[in-house]
């Protein structure tokens, strides 16, 4: 139980910070009715724990290991990272304000894939965390701890998602719309930041 608690705080502060993956949820749950936006979290969530399991077995020591996939990756990952953001920066207010924002699940599963699993940061950071507390572990306890940051990325998106699909409607639509534009902003920044780390490593 211990260990299991240990995996679900873990899980919290490791996912809490604000982030891409939780901007593009605040983002869908302002624009989509909350069925959708649930939809959306869930396929955020099934990303999520693949890459923290992912993280947890070493993938991340293969991009360290492999500096052509390293390099491949920033790239990808920087220009579909900004692609996303600048969709979000163009949206019209009267699209936010009817709330008829055209949805695809196909762009939805291509979004949640690239701002988990092309995230350079994400991949090593998370691999450093999680192989630390992997190595500490007695090996079988390790499932337990995995157990804890699942249920730990399932808790916290679907109630972030939940508690803004709540709230928005005591939001006007301008405001909604600059509340994306911002989100679509860091987004931006964040590909930037992938681009100039993949311009430092050629």
């Amino acid at each position: 139980m211990r260990v299991f608690l240990q995996g679900l705080l873990f899980g919290v502060a490791y996912i809490a910070p604000i982030g891409m993956q939780n901007l593009f949820v605040v983002s869908t749950a302002i624009e989509q009715p909350l069925k959708r936006a649930l939809q959306v979290a869930l396929i955020v969530i099934f990303f999520d724990t693949s890459l923290s399991l992912a993280c947890f077995y070493g993938v991340g020591k293969l991009l360290q290991t492999t500096p052509w996939l390293e390099l491949a990756v920033l790239l990808v990952g920087s220009l579909l990272v900004f692609y996303i953001g600048w969709g979000l920066v163009r949206q019209k207010a009267v699209e936010m304000g009817t709330m008829a924002t055209s949805f695809s699940y196909k762009a939805t599963v291509v979004t949640a894939f690239s701002v988990a699993w092309l995230n350079p940061q994400a991949l090593i950071d998370g691999s450093v965390l999680l192989g630390a507390f992997r190595v500490s572990l007695p090996s079988e306890l390790t499932h337990f701890f995995m157990l804890g940051v699942i249920i730990a990325s399932i808790i916290w998106f679907i109630g972030l998602t939940g508690l803004i699909s709540k709230f928005k409607h005591l939001m006007q639509p301008k405001v909604l719309l600059w509340v994306n534009r911002i989100c679509g902003v860091v987004i931006i920044l964040y590909g930037v930041k992938l681009l100039a780390t993949f311009a430092t490593k050629i």
